[in-house]
């Protein structure tokens, strides 16, 4: 399977746990010969404008972090380009599902996710889409953008019962329609991360199910990298949905 990834990630951008050193070598670990890397490019300006107000581009910039966040929003563009015609994961950072048009928090600068399902959508490549965000927090930005859209429906499964949990998630895939499945994969509501819920199992059946949605619906499926923190198993995590993905 093809995963997007670029050396550049790796580097330690500011001092909040995303950054943190070890975080993607840990996935680059846990990945070694079971995947196809391809390398990104940074998105345009353009491109990040479509989702962005130019005071949040001029305060990225400020905070001298664009080159990054702009090849996160770049891996997200092309893991979403790929998953149209066979499962895709962008394994990317700075993370981005909390950054709305005009701010961002949540150590997240340009919402990696809108931009690139708007640019898919601008380019008349989809007509419906669903994300399944599965990250402990709620993506706030992801709604705050792409709600009002329409075309896009946004689950954050909110239940505290592992059981419940699959089940929200299963019934909520059984009966979208959308055209591209994408998925806002954090990885801290794992048992030994912040969230303390979910199995490693449980993302080898979330990929599993959204591999067999779009299928069934005709279409692409994709995921990309949003939180996980704890390095000795978030390799293992992000391997088991890619799993789940490409079976």
């Amino acid at each position: 399977m093809k995963v997007v990834y670029s050396e550049e990630y790796k580097q330690v951008y500011s001092y909040d746990p995303a950054s943190n050193p070890g975080r993607i070598e840990s996935i680059e670990f846990a990945l070694a010969g079971r995947v196809d890397y391809i390398e990104p490019q940074p998105a345009s300006e353009e491109d990040i404008a479509l989702v962005h107000t130019p005071r949040h581009i001029a305060e990225v910039r400020r905070e001298g972090v664009y080159e990054i966040a702009a090849l996160a929003a770049g891996g997200a563009i092309k893991a979403a380009e790929i998953g149209l015609s066979e499962p895709c994961f962008g394994a990317i950072r700075p993370p981005g599902h909390h950054a709305s048009a005009d701010t961002a928090w949540g150590f997240c600068y340009f919402n990696n996710m809108a931009i690139a399902l708007t640019k898919l959508k601008r380019g008349d490549k989809i007509k419906k889409a669903f994300i399944l965000d599965f990250d402990l927090h709620t993506g706030d930005g992801n709604i705050n953008i792409l709600d009002p859209k329409g075309y896009v429906t946004i689950l954050n499964p909110g239940s505290q019962d592992r059981n419940g949990y699959l089940k929200i998630v299963t019934n909520a895939l059984d009966k979208t329609d959308a055209d591209i499945i994408a998925v806002s994969a954090g990885f801290d509501n794992h048992e030994d991360d912040w969230g303390g819920l979910l199995k490693t199992e449980d993302y080898t059946y979330m990929g599993k199910l959204v591999r067999e949605t779009a299928l069934r619906n005709h279409g692409g499926c994709f995921g990309i990298l949003e939180g996980g923190y704890n390095h000795a198993v978030l390799g293992k995590n992000v391997l088991a949905f890619i799993e789940g993905l490409n079976r």
